[in-house]
């Protein structure tokens, strides 16, 4: 469904972006950390997770495969193994890295196999791309306490982060930029307004 919104924008916009070194990330306590997530449709986790106080920005892009600078043409194909994912900077002395773990675990289904919703396909698995050895055990951590939040059992992955390849310009900021867009008014808002009721206390003021 998004694939077939997003052909007339392909033709128009430049393929190739350069690659973000996502690793390491800064040490625990400094100013700003990252944390990189994927689950499903980046428009939706970016939407989500920019309207949180202590996140400073977010970018979506492409982790986790075996093709350097991959464009969306070719990550939709499946086989260059990238996940469309975000990667987050955030303060947290204004919102910890296991914050971002619930959300992120309560946000999207990770009890789908390469797949969210009707979007399928490797490219939208559920993972966690650590960048620290206590990142991970943080999200082994919050991965135990969340298979209390579902009926199935979690399959969200968990991979140490390798080189984050922003997307294509037209993809970031997306929602904020294209709300009335037909995905974002038929799937995102809907997202928005279910993680907004849960998350009311972690919101930044509009």
């Amino acid at each position: 469904m998004r694939a077939i919104l997003l052909t007339a924008l392909i033709t128009l916009t430049a393929c190739g972006a350069a690659p973000m070194k996502s690793s390491p990330a800064p040490a625990p306590g400094a100013s700003n950390e990252l944390a990189t997530f994927a689950s499903g449709c980046f428009w939706c986790t970016e939407a989500v997770f920019q309207r949180l106080k202590g996140v400073e920005s977010v970018a979506s892009g492409y982790i986790g495969g075996e093709v350097e600078f991959p464009t969306y043409e070719a990550v939709c194909t499946g086989r260059t193994g990238h996940a469309e994912a975000i990667q987050i900077r955030f303060n947290p002395k204004e919102i910890s890295y296991e914050t971002l773990l619930e959300v992120f675990f309560k946000t999207h289904d990770p009890t789908t196999l390469n797949r969210q919703g009707a979007d399928t396909g490797t490219q939208y698995r559920s993972a966690v791309f650590y960048h620290s050895e206590a990142q991970r055990s943080a999200a082994e951590a919050v991965k135990r306490k969340a298979a209390a939040w579902w009926p199935n059992p979690i399959v969200t992955e968990l991979s140490p982060a390798t080189v984050f390849y922003p997307a294509e310009d037209y993809h970031q900021n997306y929602y904020n930029l294209n709300p009335g867009q037909g995905y974002c008014r038929a799937v995102i808002n809907p997202k928005l307004d279910k993680f907004k009721k849960e998350f009311t206390k972690l919101l930044k003021k509009e």
